[in-house]
């Protein structure tokens, strides 16, 4: 066995464990017909997504590092990611082969893992593992778009959140990542200028949000934008994908909602979304520090008491719940719970380099998607951290997202 990195081996070899432990559960009780039905007509089966994800292991780990035969090359146009429609991908082959693939690869790979050169390859194995980690998030919102909402218990016994704002003053911020894990449209690390602005001490909750569909925020294109608008319009929407009137509720984030009506809200209560930039440095700037902190809370990695994430808990919980995980700044539960729309467009930072292959973020670098920032309960460790992106297209409200505002 290789001398070289042996903490980070064990390390990475546990985190895969403890992913592909959280992932098998997520099919605990996911019966066959289930595993093949298309649930939803934008997204994959969610029996796909587990042998897309071994797939992406076989491919990177065994044919490209390993220099292995391919496994399963049958099915390699069913698996990867350009292949088949989403709709052609419900003839999957049954599910206890796609288990048995996906454990027959796994097994080869922590074979490898033994051998291999970590220097070179570290940040591959780590993408891997937040493929899979996505991968989860997504059969989570699926499962639950299937399932219907879990029953929200009544809240904590907690106090009433103190929904007044911060001021964070203008000031150079390193924004980006380049750790290890950072993925490629976290990179390069860059400083950049930030004006004074205000943002919400906490998430938009669901008796905010109940105060503008009572004020007929649904009804009055005056809050939307014209692309907004003729969305709502077309498709009749009149509340949040997921929503429930929040009589046990109203300390929870509002969720399944689309950056068009995060931005009518906006508009109604006189304010705005902020860039991302701005949600970044709320998150993770600590004043006097020449450095970003990963984590609003510091450097430790996520624990139960920061924050809600991966099925912890199993939905939203109130947005004052864990003191543990504000910022410095002031800013509570902006990592886990529920993810947040910014204004900001999916882009490149300058300096961009696509990583590990091109069509991995720069595919959507065509201004049509938006950035989310955060993570929700349903978000791996190993996705958690301030300066991760996601992006979705506007108007899709499938997946846990709400927002804050800002000014």
């Amino acid at each position: 066995m290789s001398k070289a990195h042996p903490f980070k081996r064990n390390l990475l070899q546990a985190d895969m464990r403890a992913a592909r432990a959280q992932t098998l559960q997520l099919f605990a009780d996911v019966d066959d017909t289930t595993f093949c039905q298309q649930i939803h007509p934008d997204f994959s089966p969610v029996g796909w997504h587990l042998g897309h994800i071994a797939f992406t292991e076989a491919l990177w780990i065994l044919e490209h590092c390993a220099g292995q035969p391919m496994l399963a090359p049958d099915y390699r146009r069913l698996f990867t990611a350009d292949g088949l429609s989403k709709v052609e991908r419900q003839n999957l082959p049954p599910k206890g082969w796609i288990l048995n693939y996906l454990e027959t690869v796994r097994s080869r790979v922590l074979d490898y893992l033994n051998i291999a050169p970590l220097t070179e390859q570290a940040r591959l194995w780590y993408w891997l593992l937040q493929h899979e980690s996505q991968h989860n998030e997504t059969i989570s919102f699926l499962l639950h778009l299937h399932q219907g909402q879990s029953n929200v218990q009544e809240e904590l016994e907690l106090a009433d959140p103190d929904h007044d704002r911060i001021k964070i003053p203008a000031s150079y911020f390193v924004m980006g990542s380049d750790r290890l894990e950072a993925q490629d449209n976290e990179r390069p690390p860059r400083e950049v200028w930030v004006e004074t602005f205000t943002i919400d001490r906490y998430p938009v909750t669901c008796a905010q949000y109940q105060a503008f569909i009572d004020a007929g925020g649904y009804q009055k294109s005056d809050y939307w934008s014209a692309a907004g608008w003729t969305w709502r319009s077309q498709q009749h929407i009149t509340q949040p994908l997921y929503w429930q009137r929040p009589e046990h509720r109203k300390h929870h984030p509002v969720y399944g909602v689309s950056h068009y009506e995060a931005a009518a809200y906006a508009q109604w209560a006189g304010k705005r979304l902020p860039t991302e930039v701005e949600w970044e440095k709320a998150a993770c700037w600590k004043p006097g520090c020449p450095k970003t902190i990963p984590y609003p809370w510091g450097k430790q990695r996520p624990a139960p008491q920061h924050c809600n994430y991966s099925h912890h808990i199993g939905y939203t919980t109130p947005v004052n719940a864990y003191p543990q995980g504000q910022s410095p700044s002031g800013c509570w539960d902006m990592l886990g719970n529920v993810w947040e729309w910014t204004a900001s467009d999916f882009r490149g930072y300058d300096g961009f380099a696509a990583y590990p292959y091109r069509g991995y973020s720069a595919a959507y670098f065509d201004g049509q998607h938006r950035v989310m920032r955060g993570g929700s309960w349903a978000t791996r460790q190993w996705g958690l951290r301030g300066s991760f992106r996601n992006w979705y297209h506007p108007w899709v409200r499938e997946i846990f997202v709400g927002f804050r505002c800002a000014l």
